[in-house]
């Protein structure tokens, strides 16, 4: 089983560039979009073989969240059930045999960290989300996150420390939720691996020299870990300022 998660920063501009190229070529089972950008009836894509599930902000050209998927769900949801935090389309689950896959596309805590007493009540909601959903069978999380979690997930940390992404109270989150019982899939298999990122500002030429944040990210409850067979970071792909993230399940 192979999965794919893509911050494709607007889908009908990188739909323009490489994105089918992409996606017939990895030729993922299930495929996750954040940052869609796009309301109702925008955008018709031909995707033979792939049942398509999208959730819309209600503010136009604004986040969003998709997932094309070769096996029909046992059920679909869109967002977690709090009225505060649906209305910007960042969330859809969808229920398979074995576990839930959910998209997500985790809120920004914005310059000077405006928004980041929002941000912590919306990842304590999402984690009792997550382990609300771990009652009934194991769940795959995949999206971006906008968190490096450590040091080891961004180029230049210490000037960062303060900044969205990076503050530490982020971080305590995404700690408090890897210990409540889920795994990190790409640190999984790459504990200590340097340099590879998954996010990249368009400014100072930032892709160009790997100054980079990892901020996209596959999560698994620990019950799968023995169903865990690679996780991988596609950096080769552009069209986005993030690049697609993978995960291989048995």
């Amino acid at each position: 089983m192979k999965l794919i998660s893509w911050n494709v920063n607007g889908l009908r501009a990188i739909v323009k560039k490489n994105f089918m190229e992409f996606f017939e070529e990895i030729d993922a089972d299930i495929f996750c979009l954040q940052e869609i950008k796009l309301q109702e009836g925008q955008i018709d894509l031909e995707l033979e073989g792939y049942e398509q599930y999208f959730n819309y902000a209600e503010k136009k050209g604004y986040s969003g969240t998709a997932i094309f998927t070769k096996f029909k769900p046992i059920s679909v949801q869109y967002g977690i059930g709090i009225e505060e935090h649906d209305k910007e389309g960042r969330v859809i689950t969808i229920e398979l045999e074995d576990y839930y896959v959910i998209t997500v596309y985790t809120p920004n805590s914005q310059t000077k960290l405006a928004r980041l007493d929002y941000r912590m009540n919306w990842e304590n909601d999402f984690r009792d989300y997550l382990k609300n959903l771990e009652k009934s069978k194991p769940v795959v999380v995949c999206g971006d996150l906008n968190v490096a979690h450590k040091e080891i997930d961004l180029k230049n940390p210490k000037t960062n420390r303060k900044n969205a992404g990076f503050s530490d109270e982020e971080r305590e989150k995404m700690t408090n939720l890897l210990d409540s019982g889920f795994i990190d899939t790409y640190r999984h298999f790459n504990p200590d691996k340097e340099g590879v990122y998954s996010w990249w500002s368009y400014r100072f030429n930032a892709r160009k020299n790997n100054a980079g944040w990892r901020i996209d990210y596959f999560i698994t409850s620990k019950e799968l870990e023995d169903r865990l067979i690679s996780a991988d970071i596609h950096t080769e792909i552009m069209g986005s300022d993030h690049c697609p993230v993978e995960l291989v399940l048995k």
